[in-house]
């Protein structure tokens, strides 16, 4: 029971396949008691997804980019609980035209929309939950992809994932001297909504079923889903500022392997 006791926010729960959906079953089955957020006409599809978790948790409206539904979301938290442990970031975005070799042409607005949704979200969202963490502190963890090169299609969300990746680290800085840890797990390619919705997936997932040392299954998220626990879990209490790559070891690789 890694999570007994904790209470801890799920965003980015849309169907059963999604990371968060596999985080938020994970988490339960540690002993946490969990919220989940939708978003829009999409909040039904998580209201679904909740009801096929172990325990069916409350879905709160939050559009991560409205100040208004980061408070709302915030004051339903301190009544409900009282206070916070934890938060699982798996929020991203990128309009179509900033993704799948449109690098060049993008225009501003779609870059500022995936930053904006993908990386300044994560600092809004801890600046709207960490005073519900108490004297011993808490954890916010944040789904991240490689930025530390460049992708194929991936293009402004890649540099979206790269904001992401210094935003967790200012955070962590500054929220520290809180007990408040700060953490991104930067996960393989897995097969979920999300996912389809980049342009050329399927060819850049294959990579990581051909080139990555342990093996990755493109269709099983549990190994990522069971890194977050930990860095949700106490047991990750002296970790921040880190990113902890779920990959199967293919970010370590620096040229194809021979099979």
């Amino acid at each position: 029971m890694l999570l007994e006791g904790k209470r801890l926010l799920v965003t980015g729960v849309l169907t059963r396949g999604s990371i968060a959906f596999a985080v938020a079953e994970r988490a339960q089955q540690e002993g946490a008691e969990i919220v989940l957020t939708g978003f829009g006409r999409t909040r039904r599809m998580t209201e679904r997804a909740a009801a096929r978790l172990p325990t069916p948790p409350d879905v709160l409206e939050l559009d991560v980019n409205s100040p208004e539904d980061l408070s709302a979301v915030t004051s339903d938290l301190e009544s409900r609980w009282g206070g916070i442990d934890g938060a699982l970031h798996a929020i991203a975005f990128a309009p179509g035209d900033a993704l799948g070799g449109n690098f060049m042409s993008a225009p501003p607005e779609s870059a500022e929309i995936a930053f904006r949704t993908s990386a300044y979200s994560f600092k809004a969202l801890a600046g709207a939950l960490a005073p519900l963490m108490g004297d011993e502190g808490g954890s916010f963890v944040g789904m991240d992809f490689d930025a530390s090169v460049a992708w194929p299609v991936y293009d402004w969300m890649g540099v979206a994932k790269a904001a992401l990746e210094s935003v967790s680290r200012y955070l962590a800085r500054d929220l520290g001297g809180t007990g408040v840890r700060v953490n991104l797990v930067s996960a393989g390619p897995v097969e979920t909504a999300a996912a389809e919705g980049i342009p050329g997936f399927d060819k850049l997932a294959g990579l990581w079923r051909e080139q990555a040392p342990l093996g990755w299954d493109t269709s099983d998220p549990s190994p990522v889903a069971d890194a977050v626990c930990f860095l949700l879990s106490d047991w990750a209490r002296g970790i921040s500022g880190e990113i902890l790559h779920v990959d199967g070891g293919f970010h370590a690789m620096g040229a194809p392997l021979e099979r």
